[in-house]
């Protein structure tokens, strides 16, 4: 099919990527409801208007989002199959949906329903349809495209506790899930349905913008060119360097999750107390802000398997100072290193899949690493309770857990780009 004579829905005097690159952002901003950072607001109301124990909500919610992340790479099938744009709408709808679900919840299966539906449609598919469509806007300028794209995460993780705390205290949390869906309705989906176009091709334009920054790309990004090779999903699991990847990228959510999790009652039982752990919480998300944008132009010049490694050694270095932080200023260099190394992963850990594998059917390779990333963050904060509960301290957790960066550090540098033609040899 011809695209050459179509036309984007607004001209502005910039490269219509970055239009994309916004609305994007917009998706990661909305996939809010679903995170943990905002649901976890919600809690304490749960337990109070249902009489609920607190160990019931948390298996309601370790369930379902483990069911959710199990499903997450039927929706990668389905991105590849109808585009970003129709997935990107059709979510926004689902995620309305389940936000006035929530708002009517009356029991424990409706709560399980409606967290399945939040973390399935937010956590998961929100970010993940945005995270397929703008590597299929950039080549040379991916991993800067990238680093603006990671601004709705922080703006959203900043964003949605405050406002959801103060309109629950104003209008009751039944009301804040109704206010959520109409946002979505009203704001997110008709930019999306209006403003998103699959590829360049569409409107009649190519990668990075122009055909002569498009041939230079090669020179400035050595991860990948123009003319770089799609894999499909079952080619991509042939090679070594998939399955090496996979487990790295599940590493930063059992870790990010549990420690976060966990966070004021490991500060609490280092005698630091809850205020510092929301210091803390928020210093990561202040550092890691302008720390992607750096990432962003780093992973465009160098090769991403050795700026991966340097991320989980980063980890094994955050791990290890929670465990020495006895005092206000520990927690604090902790609360930054962990904000630096939270920038990295932003970035990294979603370019390495359309550099190592193509653009084509990065939907169903993204949405399968997104399912393993889900489960892992379901996973993650239940071997930190089984260990407090036990030896009614979290140090050795902390110790054991140092060794999945260590691991996924090794793996990533033993995980180069694999070569097409290695693997499709006649």
């Amino acid at each position: 099919m011809n695209f050459a004579n179509h036309k984007a829905p607004v001209n502005p005097p910039f490269y219509y990527g970055w239009v994309i690159v916004f609305i994007g952002a917009m998706g990661i901003f909305f996939s809010g409801p679903g995170q943990t950072y905002s649901i976890s607001i919600f809690i304490d109301y749960y337990i109070d208007d249902f009489g609920f124990s607190r160990s019931t909500v948390s298996g309601i919610y370790s369930a379902a989002t483990l069911c959710a992340g199990l499903s997450l790479f039927l929706v990668g099938r389905l991105v590849d199959r109808f585009g970003q744009r129709t997935m990107m709408v059709s979510i926004g709808l689902l995620l309305a949906i389940a936000t006035f679900w929530n708002a009517l919840l009356m029991g424990p299966i409706m709560m399980f329903l409606g967290f399945f539906m939040l973390r399935l449609f937010g956590q998961g598919s929100m970010t993940l349809v945005p995270n397929t469509l703008i590597p299929q806007w950039f080549i040379a300028k991916r991993g800067r495209a990238l680093s603006i794209l990671a601004v709705g995460g922080f703006a959203s993780s900043a964003a949605f506790p405050p406002l959801n705390t103060w309109m629950i205290d104003s209008f009751g949390w039944r009301m804040t899930w109704s206010v959520w869906g109409v946002m979505l309705l009203v704001v997110f989906v008709p930019l999306a349905f209006w403003l998103v176009r699959n590829q360049p091709k569409h409107i009649g334009e190519v990668p990075d913008g122009t055909p002569k920054a498009t041939r230079e790309g090669s020179k400035l990004n050595p991860n990948v060119d123009i003319n770089e090779k799609s894999w499909t999903l079952k080619e991509a699991m042939r090679t070594r360097a998939f399955w090496l990847i996979l487990f790295c990228v599940s590493v930063p959510a059992l870790v990010n999750t549990a420690i976060t999790f966990h966070i004021v009652s490991i500060m609490d039982g280092k005698g630091l107390g809850e205020g510092v752990a929301a210091t803390v919480l928020t210093l990561m998300a202040v550092v890691g802000f302008p720390i992607t944008f750096a990432v962003g132009y780093l992973v465009d010049r160098v090769q991403v398997h050795y700026v991966l490694a340097v991320t989980f050694f980063g980890h094994v270095l955050t791990l290890f100072l929670v465990f020495i932080t006895q005092s206000v200023f520990m927690a604090l260099v902790f609360g930054v290193v962990w904000g630096v190394i939270n920038g990295f992963e932003r970035i990294v850990l979603n370019i390495v899949w359309p550099n190592y594998f193509g653009r084509e059917h990065l939907g169903s390779i993204k949405g399968l690493a997104q399912t393993v990333m889900v489960i892992g963050s379901a996973l993650g904060p239940l071997p930190f309770g089984i260990f407090y509960d036990w030896l009614g301290s979290y140090q050795e957790i902390i110790l054991l857990t140092i060794l999945f960066p260590i691991t996924a550090a090794i793996f990533a540098l033993l995980s180069p780009q694999p070569n097409y033609e290695d693997y499709h040899t006649e």
